[in-house]
């Protein structure tokens, strides 16, 4: 080994235990929600963008009418984004119970479709606190009123909420929960630490005056992704210290896993598409460190069948790694009622250093598919 390798291989390491560090403190400081009110102040939108997803609105729809907060300060729009499937229909058949079917109309080509489906709701919205979900996700009769709760309670502008997978039907799939777990624990860390970073779209709440405040989506509007992370991110330039994440049960929102490693790995390439917008240089430092990391692994890995040095390192380094990693992902997925997941991370461990080195080039390099349009 050479001493350049040497240095770099301690600094990186060294970064990847520092970060680590910090999400498992961040996790750990989230506060308890307060116990619920049932004194509702707050008129509350609910806002889904919904495109060829027939399958599963009306079980979206069904939940989110059995909400328990008070049908009164209750706003439920849904924006059809160009439908080729029955999704239009099926949500216009619950008109009679309050569910209002925006269809967007847009004769010229958009990339970022989901952002103007999103403005567009939030135009016409009588509410002023956003709750944005997923056509496709379920959630528990207490998940608006426990936001409602924990945004009441404090002096927040926008919430992140926990999402996670369900229902899944392979190993691959309880892969990607345990994966996902860690994603959306790493946004929940970061604003433990009082530094709002990243938040996922299907569990996001935000004031209305607070998002034209910021610009609604100007600016990244250029972007097929980002309708959370980065909107979170300009809104985090002027309110970092008032976004919170709610550690709730109740607050969870449940999705799918995707069943096929060609839809995960387009779904994956999207979310990384955002990181090219990142306005906090601190956060893509710390994110390119993590992956240099990965890729230090993987070259470590490679290295080994030149020298037993280069193999004592890469297993020095995979052993940091897998133990961190279980430190993080245990309490998370202890919240999550699925601890025997973390056992799983035996398998993970390997295959997320090429998943991350992978991602990271083509999530910056390629176009991807997403849901039927080809996009970057």
């Amino acid at each position: 080994m050479t001493v350049i390798h040497s240095i770099i291989t301690l600094l990186l390491t060294g970064l990847y235990v520092l970060v680590m560090l910090y999400l498992i403190t961040g996790w750990a400081r989230l506060k308890h929600p307060p116990v619920k009110s049932n004194n509702f102040k707050t008129k509350v939108t609910i806002l889904i963008a919904a495109r060829d997803e027939e399958e599963k609105i009306a079980l979206t729809i069904n939940d989110l009418l059995a909400q328990d907060y008070p049908k009164q300060l209750t706003e439920i729009i849904i924006v059809d984004d160009h439908s080729t499937d029955r999704t239009a229909e099926i949500i216009s058949s619950y008109a009679s119970q309050g569910v209002r079917l925006l269809q967007l109309q847009e004769d010229q080509p958009l990339n970022s479709y989901k952002k103007k489906a999103i403005a567009t709701a939030i135009g016409l919205s009588t509410g002023d606190f956003m709750v944005a979900t997923d056509a496709d996700c379920r959630m528990g009769p207490e998940w608006l009123s426990s936001i409602i709760s924990y945004y009441e309670s404090g002096d927040f502008v926008m919430i992140s909420s926990p999402v996670t997978y369900f229902e899944e039907r392979s190993l691959f799939e309880w892969l990607q929960t345990l994966e996902f777990s860690y994603l959306v624990a790493v946004g929940a860390s970061y604003i433990g630490n009082n530094y709002a970073s990243t938040c996922n779209g299907a569990n996001f709440a935000y004031r209305k005056d607070v998002f034209y405040e910021v610009g609604g989506f100007k600016g990244i509007d250029d972007l097929a992704s980002g309708d959370d992370e980065l909107l979170l991110q300009k809104v985090a330039q002027k309110y970092q210290h008032r976004i919170g994440f709610l550690k709730s049960r109740d607050a969870i929102v449940y999705t799918h896993a995707k069943h096929t490693l060609k839809e995960f790995l387009n779904q994956r390439r999207r979310w990384a598409s955002k990181s090219t917008k990142y306005k906090d240089k601190k956060i893509v430092g710390l994110a390119v460190g993590i992956w240099l990391f990965n890729v230090l692994l993987l070259i470590n890995g490679f290295l080994s069948f030149l020298g037993i040095h280069f193999f004592e390192v890469f297993l020095l380094q995979f052993i940091i790694k897998f133990i961190f990693e279980t430190a993080f992902l245990l309490p998370v997925n202890i919240f999550f009622k699925r601890a025997w997941l973390v056992g799983l991370l035996i398998i993970l461990s390997p295959v997320h250093i090429l998943y991350m080195f992978y991602v990271g080039i083509v999530g910056n390099t390629r176009k991807y598919v997403w849901k039927g349009r080809t996009v970057r």
